[in-house]
């Protein structure tokens, strides 16, 4: 198709001028861009987007989020000494929505052994609180109060997985009973292992480390990323330090939810039955191998699953500054070919990828000679 003009008018010759001076003008628009449209590369480098990409703004997230935020205090009464001790806790936990219900997470350590036990939301309204489901090994409990409706104001579970060293998260918590408190920190780093004394010699696992200031009474609180969704609870700090807190990832809240629910306990924990120390220099010149990372079994459990498939412990007491070590074990150095640079690598790959029952293979280095045994992972006793 083409298009035909009749010149014989006025009116055509003015259009025609008109249509010709917005050639003209595109034209010239086209040569004028046309070199910042083929510019060559800079290395300026792209951002990829993450799921954290929006900037971390507190005040909105304080605005969302405290009035999910709860205190629960109790009782204890403390046996250890020659007299009963009764002694007032204090913790802080938040609001989820699961199914047609609204729970409180928290953490174990808040409510264990906790007697006349409430819940305070933060507009003062208080309320007795039951337990519904716990789990000592994450450190993790699920409380539930008889209130209307309008007091719940759930937070949203977001992915940890996901979380980058270096992200900004904030903390709300009642530190020292300082109720709706807010600190700002980042994240320091993920994968973090915390060896508690209260349960059996095991590990809390995949924990996530974070420089928000945390005190006394902040456990239990959301762990907050700048998209306002909760990626931890703040579980832990290390005594005499300064911007050292630990909080359980909110994808272990989201996989053990189902189960403390239903059951009020977790069963899938991986149990793999050993007692081991991370490699280092000095252990690999006692041991001769050039091997520096790994982690070393010093003792198999009897009849545990890595005794079961012929995993080997140590036999020779050495004492290496100051530090007893049993040496000649196996070396783990990799589980389903993933690299297992430390005991954080190992406890962290365990709960994030396998359950009771299932078969792993296990590289180890065994006098210098390297193999793969599998093992068939069993499941820890709930507490």
């Amino acid at each position: 198709m083409f298009l035909s003009l009749n010149l014989s008018s006025n009116t055509s010759r003015r259009n025609i001028a008109v249509f010709l001076l917005v050639v003209v003008i595109l034209v010239s628009l086209a040569f004028y861009y046309s070199p910042l449209l083929k510019s060559p590369r800079t290395n300026t480098p792209v951002i990829a987007s993450s799921t954290s990409s929006a900037s971390l703004d507190p005040v909105e997230i304080y605005a969302k989020s405290n009035a999910s935020v709860v205190t629960i205090e109790g009782v204890t009464t403390d046996l250890t000494g020659p007299a009963p001790i009764v002694m007032s806790l204090l913790g802080t936990g938040f609001v989820i929505a699961y199914g047609n219900s609204d729970y409180i997470v928290t953490n174990f350590h808040v409510v264990d052994g906790l007697e006349n036990s409430t819940v305070t939301f933060s507009n003062g309204d208080a309320y007795q609180a039951e337990v519904v489901g716990s789990d000592a090994y994450s450190d993790l409990a699920l409380v539930s109060v008889k209130s209307s409706p309008s007091e719940f104001h759930p937070l949203q579970l977001g992915v940890s997985s996901s979380l980058k060293v270096g992200e900004s998260v904030v903390a709300i918590g009642n530190p020292y009973g300082l109720s709706g408190t807010i600190t700002v920190g980042i994240v320091s780093q993920v994968g973090r292992t915390l060896q508690e004394d209260t349960l059996g010699g095991f590990a809390i696992a995949d924990t996530i480390q974070f420089s928000a200031a945390v005190n006394p009474g902040n456990s239990g609180g959301p762990l907050i990323d700048s998209n306002g969704t909760v990626v931890g609870i703040t579980t832990a700090v290390t005594s005499g330090s300064q911007g050292l807190g630990f909080a359980i990832p909110s994808d272990t809240i989201s996989r053990e939810l189902p189960f403390l629910v239903k059951d009020g306990k977790y069963y899938r924990h991986p149990y793999l039955g050993v007692q081991l120390v991370d490699m280092n220099y000095q252990l690999s010149q006692a041991m001769g191998t050039n091997v520096t990372w790994g982690v070393l079994i010093e003792n198999t459990v009897p009849e545990g699953p890595a005794s079961k498939a012929g995993l080997r412990g140590g036999t020779q007491n050495v004492t290496i500054a100051d530090q007893q070590y049993l040496l000649g074990g196996d070396i783990i150095i990799s589980i389903d070919g993933n690299r297992i640079a430390n005991y954080d690598a190992l406890s962290t790959y365990l709960e994030r990828h396998v359950v009771p029952g299932q078969t792993i293979q296990v590289g180890i280095i065994r006098l210098g000679n390297r193999m793969v045994v599998p093992v068939e992972i069993g499941a820890r006793q709930p507490i």
